[in-house]
This record gives structure tokens, sequence and C-alpha cells, in this order.
């Protein structure tokens, strides 16, 4: 899967499923743009750990939730490495994990509208140049949750099924222009996000996953750089999950 003089953008690349998407990606071909907003030792670690290994790779900060900031990275990230050709969606907003009833509408609003905010502020920044030059890929992290959820995570359920269904809006309207949009929807996966889930359940969710473990972000990347690359230059407004067969569609 040759990605070699593709410039992908990864937001929220300094940790989790977008490290280990970044990571792939540059091993692959690509010259990456590491995205991330407070943890920049994190990302510079990330460039190192890229550029060690005979990759291309820069970091650049930004809050995704402003629209401004997304503007000037993207800037940046043309300036430096060239035109974006393949955007990762993947920062990720936190949540609470609570009852609704427990829940206050600002906690709520702060979930679906930074979710909403990143995916709507990135594409419109990427997108002018993908529309000029005919071509391009989008993929968006979402989540298996916004098709099966769980107790606690109304606020996390309710933002990814916006993601969901804004990318296939936008794959409707971009396809024309030989831009692809698609879904990649983790399942419990083992990142530093998750590590406060108690082993017991990520036991009970392993047993009962067909593939009998919970992802790794290493699994999703896989997934990100399967639908990026030519081989899948015929899919768009897809919803793929990476759920070891806990979701079947």
């Amino acid at each position: 899967m040759d990605m070699k003089g593709k410039v992908a953008l990864v937001t929220g690349a300094s940790r989790g499923i977008g490290r280990a998407t970044a990571k792939l990606l540059a091993s692959a071909g690509a010259t990456v743009a590491v995205n991330y907003f407070q943890s920049e030792s994190a990302a510079i670690e990330v460039v190192n750990e890229i550029t060690k290994a005979g990759g291309r790779a820069q970091a650049f900060r930004a809050d995704v939730r402003d629209g401004e900031q997304v503007r000037s990275m993207v800037g940046d990230v043309e300036k430096s490495l060239g035109p974006v050709d393949l955007l990762v969606n993947n920062a990720s907003i936190g949540f609470p994990v609570k009852p609704f009833m427990q829940f206050t509408w600002d906690e709520f609003e702060a979930k679906l509208c930074g979710e909403l905010k990143s995916i709507f502020y990135c594409c419109q920044a990427v997108l002018p140049g993908m529309i000029d030059r005919k071509s391009g890929s989008i993929i968006a992290i979402s989540s298996t949750l916004s098709r099966h959820s769980s107790p606690g995570f109304i606020a996390h359920s309710t933002a990814k099924s916006g993601i969901d269904a804004f990318v296939r809006s936008l794959a409707e309207e971009v396809g024309p222009f030989g831009i692809r949009v698609n879904v990649v929807a983790p399942g419990l996966t083992l990142t530093d996000a998750t590590a406060w889930l108690p082993e017991e359940q990520k036991a009970m969710m392993a047993e009962m996953t067909p593939l009998k473990r919970v992802a790794l972000p290493e699994d999703v990347a896989g997934a990100v750089l399967a639908i990026a690359s030519d081989h899948s230059r015929f899919v768009t407004g897809c919803y793929i999950p990476v759920s070891g067969g806990m979701l079947m569609l």
C-alpha cells in the first residue's frame, strides 16, 4: 500500500490511534503532519520515531475546534510539506461517562459540538486544494458506539453518530471531484484513553468478540491505511467497523 508522494494530516496524532496511524502512514511512504493540541513533547516524539525510521514528518499545533487555528495549521502544513492529500480526522474530544440524567447541557454540548467542529473546520480547510486537484481522501475516526451504545456513553454515541452522518453527506457532495470520504469506527481499543476501564471489563469484551481480543491502535491504523490507499479508490461514504467482529453490518 504505497503512499509515496502523499501528504497526510493526522489530527490528535500525539498518542493512541493517531500516533499509530501517523507512524504506519509514514512507513508506507507518506509525509505526515502530526497535529497536537497540548502534548507537544509526545508529538515531537512521534516525529522523531518516524524520522529515525527513514520517514518524513513534522509536528503542527492547533486546537481543531478552532477554525482560525485549523486554517493557520493547514496553511503551515502546505508551506512546509505540500498540499494535503489525506486528512485523518482523529482528534479525541473528552467527555464524562455517566448516566444521562446526571449530564448538564454544557457537558453534552461540549462533546457534540467539539466533535462536529473538528471535522467541519478541518474539512473546510483541506477541501479547496483537493477540489482543485480533483483528488483526495478524508477519513474520520468514529466509534462502534455510534451504532450500538452502552450506558454512560450517550454524549460519545450521539457525537459520533453526527460524524457518521456528516461523512455520508460530504461523500455525496465531493465525490464528483474525485474525493473520497469514509468512516473508520473502532471498537474498544487499548489506548491511554481506555486505561481507566477495569481489566475485568476488558476481558469480558474480549471474550464476547469473535476474534477473542480487543483492538490495539495498530489494528485501527491498518484499516485507515487500507482505506487511504489507492487499492480502495472506489470506496466512499462507507462505515468500516474495526471491532474484531463485535459489530457486524
